[in-house]
């Protein structure tokens, strides 16, 4: 049964985009793992795509996840050859992350995957639709930032 179709009509629209998020996932995940990445490694690779490395601390920051998930996550993508660390030329003791060239030359893959993705789900909208709602998601997107900063700040 389609979950959508079975929502009432008067559910939260953010528990809406929960269910898109949480769809969305489910189906990228078995497509990127084809080519040797997973769903969960996507604030990692965008993070790193410019060949800038990043402290543990700051790529955790960056996901939004707690430190110990963020070094359990680094470690099975360095394992898969995905990243790699090296030393912090500011720090002798810390290390920095950075993509390996083998990832970074598969990169475009994974952004095709989620591109291919994105263009379907969206092809129910016409083009001033899909500005329409890139606009108010985008809306929606910076007030739940502005709350969040609000609330961190308290």
């Amino acid at each position: 049964m389609d979950p959508i179709a079975s929502t009432p009509p008067d559910v939260p629209t953010l528990k809406l985009m929960g269910h898109i998020h949480r769809s969305f996932h489910r189906m990228a995940d078995p497509m990127l793992r084809e080519h040797g990445f997973a769903i969960g490694h996507l604030s990692v690779l965008m993070a790193l795509k410019d060949g800038q490395p990043h402290s543990q601390a700051e790529l955790a920051r960056i996901a939004q996840v707690e430190q110990p998930s963020m070094a359990q996550l680094l470690a099975r993508m360095e394992r898969d050859g995905l990243v790699e660390r090296v030393p912090d030329p500011d720090d002798g003791r810390s290390r920095l992350v950075l993509l390996t060239p083998e990832c970074r030359a598969r990169l475009h893959e994974s952004r095709a995957v989620m591109q291919a993705l994105s263009t379907e789900a969206l092809q129910v909208f016409s083009e001033a639709e899909r500005a329409e709602l890139a606009r108010l998601v985008r809306r929606l997107a910076d007030r739940v930032d502005e709350m969040l900063a609000q609330r961190q700040s308290d």
